[in-house]
């Protein structure tokens, strides 16, 4: 029998990879720079926020999405909502909701100006649709598929927000070969959940992606896309499929294995740069990894092959020291925090010791520079956690703080800010979760304003909520 990628990384890889090249022109032509639009589920120009809190990982315990928007000030927490299976309008039960927010993607599907939110967990996975109140859960549906992986892009350069899944149709006769993949759905979206058109595409033989990180990497104004690989312990080649107007190119470069990541132009030559977690050749060596940064510099036929750079806490500028255990970029999101026009890059720390507090957890933020100044470094890079002077709360055992970072502008300064999430912070119940918010300035990231908040701020379930398991790119 075929067996499906949900939640392990499983893949073996192309027999035949295809090296990519740039069409006859395409190299001199000056780049498209890569853009993605502001989460803004109410349109009134703030960047918004969506945390998930699915609950303990054995799906017991219902889950959920707190809408948190964005105003002058920063995250107003006074007008969240939260939604869950229960919530009027959303199809399904709460029994179903198990881990229901687990992933999601905000996207403007249905072309109105109004970002939307797909989420799954339950069969099969829901789009809440954005209004002028933002998300209520009123006139949301299913999609066909259980959304697996769900990312959003923009893969054929047509202005229409797209998703890609980790879903590939089940062969017929179970004899047949194991093909997996991933499959594109096209915008725009109609309002029964149906796509304009849909494409699926072979990754591997049994297993599919582990994993997507998009955006425009060639500078022609589509999405690309990465995917990530493996088998039990065993991780295997990141692939690079490119986009374009005819949609996502069927075959692939092989790229370094990877987990997770973004894709940002951080030295402003208008290609977007990939900046991904290094994994090794091994899955479970992740928890006992310093954690090392991955760069790779966009160009018109793809990610460099030599134009590359790797950072981690021993690189120069970066504070801390890498240690066994820390992760260092285990969570990653780009976003310009300063206004300089290069991209920065925001790392999750989630196993930093503090001091003598294990697994405390912190957060870095990389700089991104002209090619003439080195692209992404370690020079001014900030570090943050919680017994940090200005930061709220305190730095506890296992708390992992920096599990999940987000780089947006919620408070519409032109200035990236950055949303850190702590999933296993303890507050009235074990596990309930936190998250902070550091604004931007023109000398990176600030605790002046400062602001945090766990389930209860938002009017979420707090017990065993684990708030800021996942954050809406």
């Amino acid at each position: 029998m075929r067996r499906k990628l949900i939640t392990a990384l499983a893949v073996t890889s192309l027999a035949t990879p295809l090296v990519l090249a740039a069409t006859a022109g395409s190299a001199s032509a000056a780049p498209t720079p890569p853009r993605t639009p502001v989460t803004d589920f109410n349109k009134d120009g703030y960047a918004d926020l969506a945390i998930s809190a699915p609950g303990g990982l054995d799906g017991g315990t219902p889950g959920q999405v707190s809408i948190v928007y964005g105003s002058a000030n920063g995250p107003d927490t006074a007008h969240a909502t939260t939604i869950d299976r229960g919530t009027p309008g959303v199809p399904g039960e709460p029994e179903d909701g198990g881990r229901f927010g687990s992933q999601s993607a905000a996207a403007d599907l249905d072309g109105d100006g109004y970002t939307d939110l797909v989420v799954n967990g339950g069969p099969k996975a829901v789009v809440l649709w954005g209004s002028p109140q933002g998300l209520t859960g009123q006139g949301s549906t299913e999609l066909e598929s259980n959304g697996a992986h769900v990312t959003a892009g923009d893969f054929n350069g047509d202005g229409k927000r797209d998703l890609v899944t980790a879903e590939y149709p089940e062969p017929e006769d179970p004899m047949d070969n194991d093909d997996a993949g991933m499959t594109i759905s096209y915008g725009p979206f109609k309002r029964d959940g149906k796509a304009a058109s849909t494409q699926q595409i072979v990754t591997s033989q049994t297993f599919g992606p582990g994993d997507f990180v998009v955006g425009d990497i060639t500078g022609d104004g589509a999405d690309d896309i990465v995917t990530s690989h493996g088998f039990e312990e065993m991780a295997y080649k990141s692939q690079f499929w490119k986009g374009g107007k005819n949609g996502v190119a069927t075959t692939s470069q092989k790229l370094a294995p990877s987990l997770g990541g973004a894709i940002a132009d951080v030295d402003g030559d208008g290609y977007g740069d990939l900046v991904v977690r290094d994994i090794g050749g091994n899955f479970e060596d992740m928890p006992y990894q310093k954690g090392t940064v991955l760069v790779k510099y966009g160009s018109a036929s793809g990610p460099s092959a030599t134009r590359t750079a790797k950072i981690t806490q021993d690189t120069a500028g970066v504070p801390g020291v890498g240690e066994e255990g820390d992760e260092f970029g285990a969570s990653i999101s780009a976003g310009d925090v300063n206004g300089d026009g290069f991209a920065d890059i925001a790392v999750g720390v989630p196993g930093e010791d503090i001091e003598s507090i294990a697994d405390a957890g912190s957060v870095v933020l990389l700089k991104g520079a002209s090619k003439a100044n080195g692209g992404l470094s370690g020079k001014g890079a900030q570090a943050f956690d919680q017994s940090k002077p200005g930061v709220p709360g305190a730095s506890e055992k296992g708390d992992k703080f920096g599990s999940q970072v987000l780089l947006s502008d919620t408070n519409k300064d032109g200035k990236a800010d950055l949303t850190v999430t702590a999933p296993l912070e303890d507050g009235t119940y074990k596990d309930s979760g936190a998250a902070w918010h550091l604004r931007g300035s023109a000398s990176g990231l600030t605790v002046t304003g400062i602001t945090s908040f766990g389930p209860a701020a938002v009017g979420a379930r707090e017990k065993a909520a684990r708030f800021g398991d996942f954050l809406a790119p």
